[in-house]
């Protein structure tokens, strides 16, 4: 759970983060209209994302390997299930 909410903050502050520098740089470009905020959100979602590609790989893998170590954990544990049902 720990690696989740590590990498969901660090995502959601990433995304925060681009999309106060593109709000602020469209706003002075383009002036405050309904549709920059618009097109500004879509972008900011667009380049934080490519961003979290570079920056954020590690909490990224970190947290698959703990889903896969759960994933292979209730796959033991299933196994021992069925085979002691087989014994039975």
């Amino acid at each position: 759970m720990k690696h989740f909410l590590v990498y969901t903050v660090l995502r959601l502050g990433l995304f925060l983060a681009t999309f106060g520098v593109l709000s602020a740089i469209t706003v002075a470009v383009f002036g405050d209209k309904g549709t920059v905020w618009v097109f500004t959100l879509v972008g900011a979602a667009v380049i934080s994302s490519v961003l979290s590609l570079r920056f954020l790989a590690g909490p990224r893998e970190r947290l698959a390997q703990h889903v896969q170590a759960r994933a292979d954990r209730a796959s033991a544990r299933f196994q021992e299930m069925k085979s002691r049902e087989d014994v039975d």
